[in-house]
């Protein structure tokens, strides 16, 4: 059921039904729409022709008052503290494993990550894989970061672009030196690993000792910075949008400042073999203070979201609200003895609270509070 409504000089009050032949009112009746609740509570108030809003007997069960406040739309989830995705590493180089790191080393650009043949495979930055051998006459993306690199490392004698020339070469030759290879200005497929920046071992595959060839995994790595993964439902998306401010609650209760910087979507296979897939909305999170999480390599954390922020509005109970019969939603205003309705727009809805404006609403004004 709905508020029938029509506008009188004292607001808007619900609709007198017509007589029926015994003079008797048929059915005057108000349904209050408690939102988010399975059903509405229903209130027979019996209004008179005359005097309805006056009588002292129809006076709401309970009242509010209509208050100012700061509204939060907030959701506390579940996350993982770690170190985000693990990217496999597989060997281009054919030979035996004679050096390998250990899980949790970090490796920095120019490092040593693992050697075969005892001769080193080095980190290097870069969004580009290896994906060739480098020499004199190659253009490309990958030759301009392998130049930036050996900039890095202090090597010179070359302009840093997508050529290969031979000047680079030079260079190549010089690092080549002091890694204890060969002196051949080419850089051998799989020589270098490109990786975005410093990178975490986060477990081993191969064996110290064992043969291994093009193909064959070695380890497994992410970067060195600690970030949250979450999983939030389609229908909270909301939440996380790249950029947004979030808190985190550490084990030892702590709380860290972080951002949201990834979002993404991902579809998990269903436990049940004739289930559907189910679709999810995964976010990564980055921690302000990144000494805040210091000796924590994998934990469970909450991540408190707040989707919107509300300052200084006007806020009414949920359960304040009536369905009107014209559409929207509307409030009992109760003024000493007589009551009016008046139809509000809402706003944000947060923590039982909603907000609202309309005529005659202000802080302090007491609306009515239905069963």
């Amino acid at each position: 059921m709905t508020v029938s409504t029509e506008e009188t000089a004292a607001g808007v009050r619900p609709r007198r039904r017509k007589k029926g032949r015994t003079g008797k009112i048929v059915g005057a009746g108000v349904a209050v729409l408690a939102v988010g609740a399975a059903t509405a509570a229903t209130l027979g108030f019996g209004f008179s022709p005359d005097k309805a809003a006056d009588n002292q007997a129809h006076l709401p069960p309970t009242t509010a008052k209509v208050t100012k406040q700061t509204l939060n739309d907030t959701q506390k989830v579940s996350g993982d503290l770690g170190y985000g995705d693990s990217t496999a590493l597989a060997s281009r180089l054919q030979g035996t494993v004679t050096s390998l790191p250990y899980a949790s080393s970090v490796f920095q650009r120019g490092n040593t990550v693992y050697k075969v043949d005892n001769t080193p495979v080095v980190l290097m930055y870069g969004g580009v894989p290896a994906y060739r051998a480098m020499k004199v006459g190659d253009e490309g993306a990958d030759v301009k970061q392998l130049e930036q690199n050996l900039k890095a490392l202090g090597y010179s004698g070359f302009t840093v672009d997508k050529e290969y020339t031979s000047d680079t070469a030079d260079a190549v030759k010089e690092w080549q030196e002091d890694l204890g290879l060969d002196e051949t200005g080419v850089v051998d497929l799989g020589r270098v690993l490109f990786a975005p920046g410093a990178i975490r071992v986060d477990g081993v595959k191969a064996s110290l000792g064992a043969g291994i060839g093009p193909g064959q995994e070695v380890l497994t790595y992410t970067g060195t910075s600690r970030v949250v993964t979450v999983q939030l439902g389609i229908g909270d998306q909301r939440l996380a949008k790249k950029g947004t401010a979030v808190s985190i609650q550490l084990p030892d209760g702590k709380k860290v400042d972080g951002t949201v910087q990834r979002v993404y979507t991902v579809i998990e296979a269903s436990d049940d073999p004739n289930g559907d897939p189910e679709t999810k909305i995964e976010a990564q999170l980055t921690l302000k203070d990144a000494k805040a999480a210091a000796g924590l390599d994998v934990a469970s954390v909450e991540v408190l979201f707040t989707a919107a922020e509300h300052k200084d509005v006007l806020t009414v109970p949920v359960a304040a609200l009536v369905a009107l019969a014209e559409g929207g939603y509307g409030v009992e205003i109760v003024d000493g003895s007589s009551t009016r309705y008046v139809k509000v727009e809402t706003g944000l809805f947060a923590g039982g609270r909603v907000e609202i404006t309309g005529d005659g609403i202000a802080e302090g004004v007491t609306v009515g509070m239905p069963k």
